[in-house]
């Protein structure tokens, strides 16, 4: 008995080996699909993100809040607050609520200024409709603007619609203007530029009814105009007439700095293609902007306006 038993259990053995061994391959098989699984869900969730969050972002709006000493600014003034805000593209993509919200957020910040940078609607068409609904704006001085390629298009007739809207609205239209605005017993001044690819702009008459000495705010829609704006003279042909200039136009690149792929601001160079720079005396701002444009996304290029405080020194 002894015997039988022995060999049966030694007969056995080998498939009992065998059971065991199958046993581990499954179960090592079975962590590495489940490994494989888990990769593949982290995977789809990433693309998923990355696909939607570009279309999230364009819909949070961000307060970009900077403060500098102004060289120029009269020292009774003191403090000024700017508010600038550029390319909201109001139109299909950009609606109502959206619009309220910026004012809301606009009069939060109590501006003393406040500028539009152009680009304000997607035609111009949508920019009159934009200026006609747009709610009470609290600026404390002066509202004052430029018109962008968009919402001012190539024809005179719609560029005065949309500059008569503007007034309508309170918002002085700068078209190769300088605007003085009192503030308290001083002057300080905001000059604006036509659109530089479809309007006639007149730099050189812009920057010689100007006075170095006075502080100047210059706008512009599209940056590629900085290079010439430096070259040009204020009243007596110095250089540097101007202390502080906003731009739009660009988006930041508004997916990646992939902007001049989509169409957007191509005829920028590089080095303006967004952010803050200083160059000779002044300083530039070139805006990611509100809006959107080709698609409603960004990614890594917040919507954004600027909330700027001078000092005097």
């Amino acid at each position: 008995m002894n015997e039988y038993r022995g060999k049966h259990s030694s007969s056995e053995l080998p498939w009992a080996v065998a059971s065991q061994a199958s046993r581990n391959y499954r179960s090592r098989h079975g962590v590495r699909n489940r490994k494989r699984r888990r990769r593949r869900i982290v995977i789809a969730v990433l693309v998923l993100i990355l696909l939607i969050a570009p279309f999230v972002q364009a819909r949070i709006l961000t307060v970009d809040r900077v403060s500098l000493v102004g060289e120029d600014l009269p020292a009774d003034i003191g403090h000024l607050r700017v508010v600038y805000l550029s390319d909201v593209h109001y139109g299909f993509f950009y609606s109502d609520r959206q619009m309220a919200s910026l004012v809301s957020t606009i009069n939060g910040l109590r501006p003393d200024l406040v500028l539009f940078g152009g680009d304000i609607g997607a035609t111009p068409e949508d920019a009159i409709r934009f200026y006609q609904k747009l709610p009470s704006v609290h600026a404390r001085y002066a509202m004052l603007g430029v018109l962008g390629d968009s919402d001012r298009g190539g024809d005179n007739l719609q560029r005065d619609k949309v500059t008569e809207a503007m007034r309508a609205a309170g918002v002085i239209p700068l078209v190769n203007a300088l605007s003085p605005v009192r503030v308290g017993t001083s002057m300080i001044y905001v000059g604006g530029l036509d659109d530089q690819t479809t309007g006639a702009p007149d730099l050189r008459a812009l920057a010689g009814s100007a006075s170095v000495s006075d502080y100047v705010i210059f706008m512009s829609h599209n940056p590629s105009v900085i290079p010439d704006a430096q070259r040009a003279g204020d009243a007596s042909g110095r250089l540097s007439w101007f202390d502080l200039a906003l731009f739009g136009h660009t988006h930041g690149g508004q997916i990646l700095n992939l902007g001049p792929l989509m169409g957007i601001a191509e005829d920028v160079d590089d080095r303006y293609r967004g952010g803050w720079l200083t160059e000779n005396r002044s300083s530039l701002l070139i805006s990611n902007g509100v809006g959107t444009s080709v698609i409603p996304a960004r990614l890594f290029r917040p919507a954004q306006i600027h909330c700027i405080d001078i000092a005097a020194p």
